[in-house]
């Protein structure tokens, strides 16, 4: 059965934004989609939640929202295949609620794609927090608006290091000119890490990097999307190597 709430609630001030930033709930838990729903419109975004894994994924392909809230543990179709499926024609920003707290069930959920992963029993604060700055990083530059000022040797805002290009306004990656998909959390590691080829990066500045407004994320999270950024290159260039591990100290990258 799907449950779909599409009103928009104004923010505190009472005012509707043009820009209202719609998040999708997927829990078979009808308090916890209650309460989460409440949470969020009370924080000025619109909600559309779903009780159902497939009818969730009908509804996410054919009118997408700005992020995805997936409980993994759900009758007929779970959040794990419930991603698997999602991640075949959509890279929408997901994170993952669910009361498995095992390290191989994080580690399978980051794998697949998702951008973050949060066990019950949960802090609203905690899960608030990423989601702001999950839609932070995945918002597309406004009309108008300029990118960032290019990094150290980039050209017109585009990062390239050997056979790696970077394009952050457009949230795009190439390896040896052969596109390469990552998330938005993915993206900013691989940027903090390319920005200056060499330097080793310690997993504390790639989650500062990845996880803004002191999100605490422990040094796992930062394993598992290494793991995957090398899984995707690979997949794109079987000898790609170019994210270096140092024991005991980080990451850093090569462009020799």
């Amino acid at each position: 059965m799907q449950a779909d709430s599409e009103q928009a609630h104004g923010t505190a001030g009472g005012r509707t934004s043009d820009a209202q930033r719609v998040v999708a709930l997927v829990d078979d838990d009808r308090n916890i989609l209650t309460t989460l729903s409440i949470a969020l419109q009370a924080e000025g975004y619109a909600t559309r939640v779903y009780s159902d894994g497939e009818a969730a994924l009908d509804a996410l392909l054919s009118n997408p929202p700005d992020l995805a809230v997936f409980d993994i543990k759900m009758p007929r179709m779970d959040g794990m295949e419930l991603l698997q499926r999602l991640r075949e024609k959509s890279d929408l920003p997901v994170i993952f609620l669910t009361s498995k707290d095992q390290e191989e069930d994080e580690e399978a959920g980051l794998a697949m794609g998702a951008d973050d992963y949060i066990a019950k029993p949960f802090s609203q604060r905690l899960l608030l927090a990423r989601i702001r700055a999950i839609l932070r990083r995945a918002a597309p530059l406004e009309e108008g608006q300029e990118a960032d000022a290019p990094a150290s040797g980039s050209e017109g805002g585009l990062i390239m290091r050997g056979r790696l290009s970077m394009d952050p306004a457009r949230h795009q990656v190439t390896w040896d000119n052969k596109p390469v998909s990552l998330t938005v959390t993915e993206f900013l590691i691989l940027e903090a890490l390319a920005q200056r080829p060499g330097v080793i990066k310690s997993r504390n500045q790639l989650m500062d990097a990845a996880y803004p407004d002191d999100i605490f994320v422990d040094d796992r999270t930062v394993d598992s999307h290494i793991k995957r950024l090398r899984r995707k290159f690979r997949a794109a260039d079987r000898e790609f190597g170019a994210i270096e591990t140092l024991y005991g100290a980080g990451y850093s990258f090569s462009d020799g």
